[in-house]
């Protein structure tokens, strides 16, 4: 059973603009003032990791809006964040899966991370009232703080959150945008 950090992948993570801060060892929820710890910086992360904590992504410090897609089993159907968007891209006619950095949860969920200007303020949606369907939720950077995720590199009940694709983070796509839609400056 790995319980340790995977310090390359948050180094990977920070140098593609995500602004990282620290979770507990083994855990998800931040302790408070998490948003003010956020870093895109290297050398800071060596700081940040040194007693072998997990990491988040802050949402609002890293300009970006995530895709949660979830896979799990619920009290009624199976819901998959995965299906739902490959549904909602063939509805738009669109062939290919976003080209965008992405993150493999536990569960083998995905995290798509998508740019956002810093006028953004979308919000985050999770418990089925996201209007891009069930099984995705949205962290946003909000108004405030912002939503978070658990980071690449993280490691929860044994089980590790693995870099899918090391590209570059895309700007959020249009068709996106118009269905959170985001206040714009």
């Amino acid at each position: 059973m790995n319980t340790a950090t995977d310090f390359d992948a948050a180094v990977r993570a920070a140098g593609r603009g995500l602004a990282l801060f620290p979770l507990p060892a083994g855990g998800r929820v931040p302790e408070r003032g998490w948003h003010e710890e956020a870093t895109t910086d290297p050398a800071a992360l060596v700081q940040l990791l040194a007693d072998g904590e997990n990491i988040g992504v802050g949402c609002r410090a890293s300009r970006v809006v995530a895709l949660d897609l979830d896979v799990h089993e619920a009290d009624g159907p199976a819901l998959n964040g995965i299906e739902t968007l490959r549904t909602q891209l063939d509805i738009r006619g669109l062939a290919d899966w976003p080209e965008t950095f992405t993150v493999m949860t536990p569960h083998q969920g995905l995290h798509l991370y998508f740019r956002v200007p810093t006028t953004c303020t979308i919000g985050s949606v999770s418990g089925g009232r996201s209007p891009l369907g069930p099984g995705i939720d949205i962290r946003g950077p909000g108004r405030r703080r912002g939503g978070y995720l658990v980071g690449p590199g993280s490691v929860v009940g044994g089980l590790p959150y693995l870099i899918a694709r090391d590209v570059p983070v895309a700007p959020l796509p249009d068709w996106i945008a118009a269905l959170l839609n985001p206040q714009r400056g």
